[in-house]
Parts: structure tokens; sequence; C-alpha cells
């Protein structure tokens, strides 16, 4: 069931009581500049030494493509962190149910799809509640199994989905999903490009004593690792994966800086 998305509130990326976050993303921002970089995802002095990239026999620095996303993927429904296409999430796993998650897509292709639950998940968290149907498939690139069977992972983004139906046999939750490939068309690389500017402000807004960004990061990779971890609330965050692409979203990064709406 998809209703209409209402209300708003900010969102930062930190545990809640009584209910423990499922997942973490517990690095400083300094570190945005690694970690919104699909080229530069973890393989770097910043990278936590036990969190290891899989093995390149695996396919984990290529990994699936937008064309490889099967038509079921698992889905992992948070209330206020976010995947975006170009950029990478770390979590920490240690939920059963998503252990298990972690662990089947270890044994078969490594996708796991994002998704944000709709307002009043709390009653029924512990079962199926309701999600936007949006989201965000990502490969496992890096992961830390620990001796307690929790895991700690890092996802790369490749592809938007929809979610066109679930299937609710397993433990954790599986749908059937239809790819939304964002590719930037011709007429869209000079505009991105000049925005590139007024977006590496926004990335000084959020740390300004971090790294500087590589020249050769792309500019849909900074468009979505900016969507990503600025301050926003999460419906902000959710209107920004809705937009058709990296142009429209880099547009309206700009608008929402204009109007005073992002914070660090």
């Amino acid at each position: 069931m998809i209703g209409a998305m209402r209300g708003g509130r900010s969102s930062r990326l930190v545990s809640r009581a009584p209910r423990p976050s499922r997942c973490y993303a517990a690095f400083h921002h300094g570190l945005l500049a690694v970690a919104i970089a699909f080229g530069f995802l973890w393989p770097s002095p910043f990278a936590p030494p036990a969190i290891a990239p899989l093995a390149a026999s695996s396919g984990s620095q290529a990994g699936p493509a937008v064309a490889d996303l099967p038509p079921a993927i698992p889905i992992f429904p948070l209330d206020d962190i976010m995947l975006f296409p170009h950029a990478s999430r770390p979590l920490h796993i240690f939920e059963p149910r998503y252990r298990q998650m972690v662990a089947d897509a270890l044994e078969g292709n490594r996708i796991i799809g994002m998704v944000m639950l709709r307002p009043g998940y709390e009653g029924e968290y512990e079962g199926n509640p309701p999600i936007y149907e949006i989201g965000t498939a990502g490969v496992i690139a890096n992961v830390e199994e620990l001796a307690d069977g929790r895991y700690n992972i890092v996802l790369r983004g490749i592809t938007k989905f929809r979610v066109a139906s679930e299937d609710q046999s397993r433990p954790y939750r599986m749908a059937d999903v239809v790819a939304i490939p964002e590719p930037v068309g011709d007429d869209e690389r000079d505009p991105l490009r000049r925005h590139r500017p007024l977006l590496l402000e926004l990335l000084a807004l959020d740390d300004p004593d971090a790294t500087p960004t590589p020249d050769e990061l792309p500019d849909a990779a900074l468009v979505d690792g900016l969507a990503q971890f600025l301050g926003m609330s999460r419906f902000d965050r959710m209107d920004l994966l809705r937009q058709s692409g990296s142009l429209a979203r880099a547009d309206a990064l700009v608008a929402m800086l204009g109007r005073g709406e992002l914070s660090r």
C-alpha cells in the first residue's frame, strides 16, 4: 500500500532510543568526499581497516550494473537513511532477519535495495510496514563479518527502482522491482558541469575542512553524494531521489540552497 507523502521533520544519521537504529553511518562528514565517490569508495587512507573490499574475483570493484538488476531483490526499509544511485552508504547490520539478508546476498549477486518507511511505521515495525515505492539498489562492495554474526557493509548505489510488488515469504522483505536508469544525456552535461562550483560550495557547507574533492569525481556522483548526506528532512531527501536524473537533482539542490533549506 502506497499513500501520499505528508509531514516533514529534520533527519540526522543518529541512533534513537528505545529501539536501536538498524544501521548507522558513524563516520564524520569530513569523509564525505570519499564516501560519495563511486570510484573512491573506501580503498583510501580514510577506510576503517577492518572493512575490506571484496575480492576482485567476485567483481567487487566493477560489480553489477543497471542492466544486471534482477527482477526481484531483497529490500532494506529504513526510516531516515537513504542510498542514491551514484553514492555509497556504510551500514551496520545486526537484526537477525537483515543479517540473513546480507548473508544470502553475499552468496548471490550482493544486491540489496534500500527503501524508506512511511510515517507511522513504528507500530508495524516488526512486520511489514508500508514503504515508499521508489528506492535505490546497491551492491555490497565492502564487508566485515563480526564474530557474533553482525555485519559492517558498504553499499554502492547502482540504480534507482520502483517497487512493483512484494514477496513476504522470507524473514526479510523481497520485492519485484523495475529499474529506473538515470543516464546523463549529452544535452545535460554542460548544464550539470556549470552547477559544479556551487555544488562544491555545498560540500564546504557540510564540512569546511573536508578533503578537496578530486577533479575526476563525476558530476553525478557529486550531486548524489550531496543529496544523500546534506542536512535536510527525509521528505526533502525523498523528493530529491524522485527527481528524473542528475541534472534535475542538481537544480533542486541549488534551489534548496537559495531558499536556505540546507544545513550541516
